[in-house]
């Protein structure tokens, strides 16, 4: 999760964050060797009085300027284009979990199995155990298997809501009326935190999402724990 004074992003937790990441790093440096070219060209160009005759009219110079910024930007599209398309595709999801926002609070729903389902609502303040987060910590998280392909289907009661997961790259609005989805999968045990991500009225800032990702085995015994609660 995010610390006070992180400048980067947070620690990938599936392959699809981890791909954004690289990409991240490699634009990032495609802008760094720009803006140094150009803070070196403009330093130049105001530190000397000499002049290149060459310079002011050459067309080898415009054509190079021409297709330089093309062969940049296609060297940006193409991983950018490709990481687009693993964000869409669902292949045969082991699981798949409805997440409907309320004013102001999440309600899940495991569509595989019968009856299995919970509203989450964050944790109060005062009610916080030591190890808890203030505004991120939900009274019942969203457990889910570990290495496994997870469908999200995304949905809103009342106004539009976004359910996003930074760690695990994930971000997807709840719009009513309507049933978006998408997927992921968690590649490592751990408690994930993410908070609505579209301004949706008073409370937008006190509805959390907690993802807890856990072995096979443990997700079956706590899945048949809430069935026999319900």
């Amino acid at each position: 999760m995010a610390h006070p004074t992180q400048l980067g992003f947070q620690d990938a937790a599936s392959p699809v964050m981890e791909e954004l990441l690289h990409f991240h790093d490699h634009a990032l440096m495609i802008v760094f060797l720009i803006s140094t070219l150009v803070l070196y060209i403009i330093v130049a160009m105001v530190s000397t009085k000499l002049t290149n005759k060459y310079i002011l009219d050459s067309q080898e110079i415009e054509i190079v300027w021409t297709i330089l910024p093309a062969v940049i930007l296609v060297l940006i599209a193409l991983p950018s284009l490709r990481i687009l398309y693993l964000m869409d595709e669902i292949n045969d999801p082991h699981l798949t979990i409805k997440a409907v926002g309320h004013q102001w609070y999440w309600s899940y729903e495991y569509t595989d199995y019968e009856n299995l389902g919970f509203d989450s609502y964050m944790v109060a303040t005062q009610d916080l155990t030591p190890g808890q987060f203030r505004l991120l910590e939900a009274d019942h998280r969203m457990v889910i298997p570990m290495e496994s392909p997870i469908r999200i289907l995304v949905s809103a009661e009342d106004v539009l809501h976004s359910w996003t997961v930074p760690s695990l790259g994930v971000k997807m609005d709840a719009v009513p009326g309507r049933l978006n989805q998408t997927a992921f999968i968690a590649s490592r045990l751990g408690v994930f935190y993410g908070q609505c991500s579209e301004i949706c009225g008073a409370n937008h800032s006190f509805m959390p999402i907690v993802v807890e990702a856990v072995p096979l085995e443990y997700f079956e015994n706590w899945s048949l724990l809430i069935l026999e609660d319900a």
